[in-house]
């Protein structure tokens, strides 16, 4: 009797996220790309050969509840381990454990890892005799990309499977479904909540189901009438910050610097100053997001607008000196700058042209009259004989070969001051030819 009162208070415990976790598949919102009829992960369950998996996805989007599903529906033992707080001595230990259960004739009993990508190379391999065995199914949870953040070895023993984040109409969902739950839900609270506030929680929890339920408790919980009434307002004041789930090394870190980059490139400072507060809000490093600045600065404008370099370069040492939160003027400064600049790859692809040929082609030899003349033993070898001074010519232009083969590497394109650099190019290679 006091076991069951014991369990009911540490269910009342549990935040309604945790209470409103569905029972069965059928319950399960969501990821049908994955789980719907004839998918892949379906046909796994159906056919009671789970094997190793590795969900992939956004916080909030049903991982941890998807594994102990998966263990479920397939009849078999579950067992967490966190990426986080577990060691090679916990992994060895659950493998033992498993090979315990198998060996006495159980099914294969589920491992599941969350934030495996936090396992360091070791800690993986530990994995890999017993999951090539089939002693046990793992189950890995990551908001990486786990073909960088888990072991290669791994990845080709798993399916991959990428869960999505969840839509609007999802999310809605869930919230009416622990609206009306009486058992484990908000029903026995008596509460009531408008259809706006509904609507609101849903958009601005960016597919967080987590977040979503946990926002709806505080404010039923916290609202003052009695029964509780959730109007848009108290919706709004109970979900918080909106920026939610920004990882600084993971996925979030590269798809917001990627999309940054590509809006600069492309010429549209609105998209880019946006990623830009993304990245700002989730708390970036200043000296990463100063250094990728100066970077696309040579790389996508160059000559195109030479004072693009040296502004990047400014906006790097005003940030290092000013700091947060002052160092954003800078920032939106100089992205809607290089965004707006005229572009050229022109000296990109000259140099990685360049050393193409140099990696692949015949070395081409330095001519004998562009050779260094200082040395003891450079007039006996010839070394500089008949090097032409540039300075003693019309122009300021010798009319002598400075390359000894015939290539072109730097091709100003037709935009901003390289278009003046086209004509320069155009006009001084008439007057080097001897």
């Amino acid at each position: 009797m006091f076991q069951t009162q014991e369990d009911d208070f540490l269910d009342d415990a549990k935040p309604l996220a945790a209470r409103m976790r569905p029972a069965t598949l059928k319950e399960y919102v969501g990821q049908q790309h994955i789980l719907g009829a004839g998918k892949l992960l379906r046909r796994m369950v159906d056919a009671g050969r789970l094997g190793s998996v590795i969900l992939s996805g956004p916080p909030g989007t049903g991982k941890t509840t998807l594994a102990h599903l998966l263990a479920s529906e397939t009849g078999s033992r579950f067992r967490p381990l966190s990426a986080v707080t577990g060691g090679v001595k916990d992994v060895r230990e659950a493998l033992a454990w498993a090979t315990d259960l198998v060996a006495t004739g159980e099914p294969r009993p589920v491992l599941f890892i969350d934030e495996i990508h936090r396992f360091s190379k070791s800690q993986q391999d530990a994995l890999l005799p017993d999951v090539e065995a089939g002693i046990v199914s793992l189950i890995g949870a990551t908001t990486s990309n786990p073909y960088f953040a888990v072991n290669g070895a791994l990845i080709s023993r798993s399916q991959v499977f990428q869960l999505q984040t969840l839509s609007p109409a999802e999310i809605t969902e869930l919230l009416h479904r622990a609206l009306s739950d009486r058992d484990r839900g908000l029903a026995s609270t008596g509460a009531t909540v408008d259809e706006d506030a509904i609507a609101l929680l849903a958009e601005v929890c960016e597919g967080d189901a987590r977040r979503a339920l946990t926002a709806l408790e505080i404010a039923v919980s916290s609202s003052g009438d009695t029964p509780p009434r959730v109007t848009r307002d108290a919706a709004a004041e109970s979900i918080g910050t909106r920026i939610a789930g920004y990882d600084g090394t993971g996925d979030d870190h590269y798809d917001l610097i990627s999309a940054m980059i590509k809006s600069i490139r492309g010429s549209d400072a609105d998209a880019a100053i946006y990623w830009l507060a993304r990245m700002l809000e989730g708390g970036e490093d200043l000296r990463f997001l100063c250094r990728r600045l100066v970077i696309l600065a040579s790389e996508d404008v160059g000559n195109a607008d030479p004072a693009a370099l040296p502004m990047a370069v400014a906006c790097m040492q005003a940030c290092e000196w000013v700091g947060l939160p002052e160092s954003e003027f800078m920032l939106s400064q100089t992205v809607a700058y290089l965004a707006l600049a005229p572009k050229s790859n022109a000296a990109t692809v000259a140099i990685g042209t360049a050393r193409k040929d140099v990696r692949e082609q015949k070395v081409v030899p330095v001519p004998q009259h562009l050779r260094d003349s200082h040395s003891a033993s450079a007039e006996r070898e010839g070394r500089g004989e008949g090097y032409l001074y540039s300075h003693d010519s019309p122009h300021g232009i010798a009319a002598q070969d400075y390359l000894g083969v015939d290539r072109s590497y730097y091709e100003p394109v037709d935009r901003g001051f390289e278009r003046e650099l086209r004509e320069r190019k155009a006009w001084i290679t008439k007057r080097l030819k001897p």
